[in-house]
């Protein structure tokens, strides 16, 4: 056994857990499974308890004594508790879609315009008050017994320190955070009638070693401040940018939240299903990702005319519509499964760029982007969605993004790094960089352009 600093990431579909030394180097990874339950078209939930048994598991794997831990997971669950600290029922997930009517209703107490001034964004089916609303409304009984509201790695956080505790970042995807002062908002909470005792004290993610998972992925891959973008391929998408001021969207099509940085935060693009996508072509046609992404490396870029709208969950950014769906546009008796591979790959690609051109119309100077997921194993997507973005990417020595995030904060809220920025100085380092392929800008300018046509006539045929 060693003393080291750990980081745990609660996430959709495991727990992972990591070991650093005070260089940045890992020394023990480990990681435990759980499953998901849908038991209603468009739900999502996971019991709280499967997340706790994984977290013990993944440490105990780990086999080292930590000096400090970090947290990170999954943004906007849903865990109440009763006045026992009891779970009242399954956590509801961030990709679950139940909430649409209380998401209308949350804006019309509030109001639009004054909803997203105090916490950066609209009304979201994914985000965490909704859910409330949801439950006052369906499960009165559940309401009723509600005493403690927490996310999803301060479940984790409650069950392994005892303690209540929650950071801004992942504080401000609840949608009852005032983002720009970085405290609860007493006005959504009073305009929802939701107690405010029932939310945990709120601390900067380095006095409590905890973050969202973007805050936390995008400190992992070096995004403490304004600089580098982080361009994320995970089960969703997103395009995350530093912001040294609270600058929300006025259309709210960009969320914009607290960072993990004290006195900064961070603007970003969210796609619903982007290597997830990649998972389900995989699921349907079969074959493992080595060979489908080496026969969309063989199929010319532009996929022959076809397109893919990688809304299988609705979307996220920038249309905000739990509704809309996926398609294929443009097949023919000729393609085969490398053009369905490929047209994905670009799908998604595309799906990045609307976020990436919201986040320059928020002032965002984007030069390079730090890619990170699991797609980004894939140098062949690497290089498609360097050339839609028109970016270079750079990979970094570490890939577990926000367990190496959080396990950053716990050596800062340990006092082995004075701050986030030094944490990440010393630490973070890169190791690859992808360019854009110049020869295929055209084409893949061509196919943006057609790629934004589809949205609308996908919501024009509902």
């Amino acid at each position: 056994m060693s003393r080291a600093l750990v980081g745990i990431d609660v996430g959709t579909t495991g727990v992972k857990a990591i070991a650093i030394s005070d260089t940045g180097d890992v020394v023990a990874r480990a990681g435990r499974g759980y499953p998901l339950s849908t038991p209603h078209r468009g739900w999502a939930e996971q019991d709280p308890e499967d997340w706790w048994r994984a977290a013990q598991d993944a440490l105990g794997e780990l086999g080292v004594e930590p000096a400090a831990i970090g947290f990170s997971g999954q943004m906007h669950g849903l865990v109440v508790l009763d006045a026992q600290e009891r779970v009242l029922r399954p956590a509801i997930l961030w990709n679950d879609q139940r909430t649409a009517a209380e998401c209308v209703e949350m804006e019309e107490r509030v109001g639009l315009e004054r909803l997203i001034q105090l916490t950066g964004n609209r009304a979201l089916t994914g985000f965490t008050a909704p859910k409330l609303l949801w439950l006052r409304r369906h499960e009165p009984d559940v309401y009723r017994q509600i005493r403690h509201v927490l996310l999803p790695k301060d479940y984790v956080r409650l069950r392994l320190e005892g303690a209540h505790a929650i950071d801004a970042a992942d504080a401000s995807g609840t949608l009852l955070f005032d983002v720009a002062n970085r405290r609860w908002s007493d006005e959504v909470c009073a305009a929802l009638d939701v107690p405010t005792e029932w939310l945990p004290p709120a601390h900067e993610s380095t006095e409590v070693a905890g973050a969202g998972d973007q805050a936390a992925g995008a400190l992992g891959v070096g995004i403490a401040g304004p600089g580098p973008v982080s361009v994320v391929l995970g089960t969703s998408g997103v395009v995350f940018a530093a912001l040294d001021e609270f600058a929300a969207d006025p259309l709210a099509r960009a969320h914009v939240f607290c960072h993990a940085v004290p006195g900064r935060w961070h603007a970003m693009g969210v796609m619903l299903s982007a290597a997830g996508s990649l998972r389900w072509l995989r699921d349907l046609v079969g074959g493992d990702y080595a060979t489908l992404t080496a026969e969309a490396a063989e199929t010319p870029a532009g996929a022959d005319g076809v397109l893919f709208a990688p809304y299988l969950t609705g979307e996220r950014t920038p249309h905000a519509d739990p509704d809309v769906r996926a398609m294929f546009q443009g097949l023919s008796l000729g393609h085969g499964r490398g053009v369905l591979v490929r047209s994905v790959l670009e799908g998604v690609a595309y799906g990045l760029r609307d976020s990436l051109e919201l986040l320059r119309d928020l002032g965002v100077d984007a030069r390079v982007g730090r890619a990170s997921g699991g797609g980004a194993r894939s140098r062949v997507w690497l290089e498609i969605v360097a050339s839609v973005l028109d970016l270079p990417l750079e990979l970094t020595a570490v890939e577990e993004g926000a367990a190496y995030g959080a396990a950053l904060l716990a050596g800062v809220r340990a006092g082995v790094w004075s701050d986030a920025d030094e944490a990440v100085a010393a630490c973070v380092r890169v190791r690859d960089r992808i360019e854009p392929n110049d020869d295929r800008r055209p084409v893949y300018a061509d196919g943006y352009e057609r790629f934004r046509q589809l949205y609308p006539m996908l919501r024009a045929l509902r």
